[in-house]
């Protein structure tokens, strides 16, 4: 696939703020990517599910914002079942406050996969990948 610089960002609903902190970050550091996301989660419209499904196969890489929320955003889970599908390179990440995270329950989708600490040289070296 052709690189388009571009990278989808999927997170919870309720974690609007982490992601619009990630694309700030993404930005300010690493200019080249164009962040993408389906603010909107409207998991049980067909239209929506293509919308997002065409979206995240339209972009080099996705970012999984992963907090307590996920267990109950159907959006995102569904975002990243979508990367998943693609064979898209995914990178799941967790603040602080949220590293404790695997220790829980989680959704199938993410629960055997590795879940990095929201550090600036992981998603460098994730990004410089792509």
């Amino acid at each position: 696939m052709a690189s388009t610089n571009q990278i989808f960002i999927s997170s919870a609903l309720k974690d609007a703020s982490l992601r619009d902190k990630l694309v700030e970050q993404i930005s300010k550091e690493n200019g080249q990517f164009t962040c993408v996301d389906m603010p909107m989660k409207r998991s049980w419209e067909s239209a929506w599910r293509a919308e997002t499904q065409e979206k995240v196969r339209g972009c080099d890489g996705v970012i999984g914002l992963i907090s307590e929320s996920i267990i109950r955003a159907d959006g995102q889970q569904w975002e990243l079942r979508c990367a998943y599908e693609a064979r898209l390179p995914v990178l799941l990440i967790c603040d602080q406050d949220s590293y404790d995270i695997p220790g829980k329950h989680l959704p199938d989708i993410v629960k055997d996969k590795e879940i990095v600490l929201w550090e600036w040289p992981s998603i460098a070296m994730f990004l410089n990948r792509l």
